[in-house]
């Protein structure tokens, strides 16, 4: 009688323990580890020269690459790569790699990056918002005495940074002048000061003008969701005071976001934005910075959700990721209690969680913090 098979699919497994139970040497489980796990990695803007010599290599371990047709024929003046393989063979591509012309060997170093894997358990991000039109809670923390309070709070239910703002940047919002901004600001941060609250705050702001006082005032990062593209000054003003940048996608210094982008590939996109942003950063001497993909800025439903799937790619960016999903407009809840708006926040953020980003920014801590208490403890 023939037998029949027996077949499921691995996935997102704990390798150590999956060869554990099948009886595996345990004396080589690092080493056998490294074959199991496979990763793709898309390099772009390579020579033909660059390319063909990285197919080669690939090809010469039994790992793959992928490149433009017309790499092989020099007909194309660069090409991008997409290569693939287990962590075996790329160490392997890699060690391959230092030997060869054309400066690969500086993109050997860079693969062995690549295969270092995250687990790590995100930081919770608090929003104050001392706005009167805000989304979900504008006017309801609008005065010094309700913001303060809404801080302590905050900082009870377990937020590690507090990110403050006094402009709206929901869809069609006006501009909130850098006086305005301040004159809600330095107040709760006088607060903070005077009763020596022990925790890092963060300004949500775009003026420049704003992040200097503040930052002179206690707070330590700036959370700008123009990625530095509305002011001139914002880069250098940062650099100044040593300060960590949040740098956010969007596309411009368009007041109002775009509802309708035609992205050629919005993973792709977003991902050379930030790295333009991060050189810029880089060369204004700002060392400390965390990158945000802007979910529900400048993006249509679908992009927010293929860019929150693939969220991971942006590690290779080389900078911790912050995703902001609470209560946005892009979840079509506007006539929702926040208590539902936090439900469907909970449940995408646990998709952000899964995929190991660093920092969740949310308006519910308490509710994020339980999450965080109860969920993959094996690998947080």
């Amino acid at each position: 009688m023939d037998k029949n098979f027996l077949i499921k699919q691995i996935k997102n497994a704990d390798w150590e323990k999956e060869l554990e139970l099948i009886g595996y040497d345990k004396s080589n489980y690092h080493n056998a580890t490294d074959k199991f796990l496979y990763k793709n990695l898309k390099i772009y803007d390579l020579t033909p020269a660059q390319a063909n010599i990285l197919k080669q290599t690939a090809l010469s371990v039994g790992a793959d690459c992928a490149t433009h047709r017309e790499v092989i024929t020099g007909k194309v003046e660069s090409s991008d790569a997409i290569l693939s393989g287990s962590f075996s063979q790329l160490n392997k591509i890699s060690e391959k790699l230092k030997h060869q012309p054309f400066g690969l060997s500086k993109l050997a170093d860079i693969i062995n990056n690549q295969l270092i894997e995250k687990h790590s358990k995100p930081k919770i991000i608090g929003i104050l918002n001392i706005t009167s039109n805000s989304f979900s809670d504008g006017g309801k923390y609008n005065t010094t005495e309700t913001a303060c309070e809404h801080f302590i709070q905050l900082l009870s239910d377990g937020a590690d940074i507090i990110d403050i703002g006094a402009e709206s940047t929901k869809p069609g919002a006006p501009a909130i002048p850098a006086d305005m901004q301040l004159e809600k600001i330095i107040p709760v941060l006088k607060f903070i000061k005077e009763n020596k609250y022990n925790i890092p705050i963060s300004i949500d702001t775009r003026l420049s003008e704003v992040a200097d006082e503040c930052l002179k005032n206690g707070a330590s990062i700036i959370n700008d969701v123009s990625g530095l593209k509305l002011d001139n000054n914002m880069a250098d003003t940062i650099a100044k005071h040593q300060a960590t940048v949040i740098l956010q996608h969007s596309l411009g210094n368009e007041r109002n976001m775009v509802q309708n982008v035609n992205y050629k590939s919005v993973v792709d996109d977003v991902f050379l934005d930030l790295n333009r942003q991060i050189e810029l950063a880089k060369s204004k001497n700002i060392e400390n910075i965390i990158i945000d993909v802007g979910i529900g800025f400048d993006k249509g439903l679908e992009d927010n959700f293929r860019l929150l799937n693939r969220i991971e790619e942006f590690y290779s960016l080389g900078y911790p990721v912050m995703t902001g999903i609470s209560r946005k407009s892009f979840l079509n809840l506007k006539e929702a209690s926040n208590e539902e708006k936090d439900t469907y926040t909970l449940a995408l953020n646990t998709l952000a969680i899964e995929h190991s980003v660093d920092f969740i920014r949310v308006h519910n801590v308490k509710l994020h913090k339980k999450l965080l208490e109860v969920y993959r403890k094996d690998l947080m």
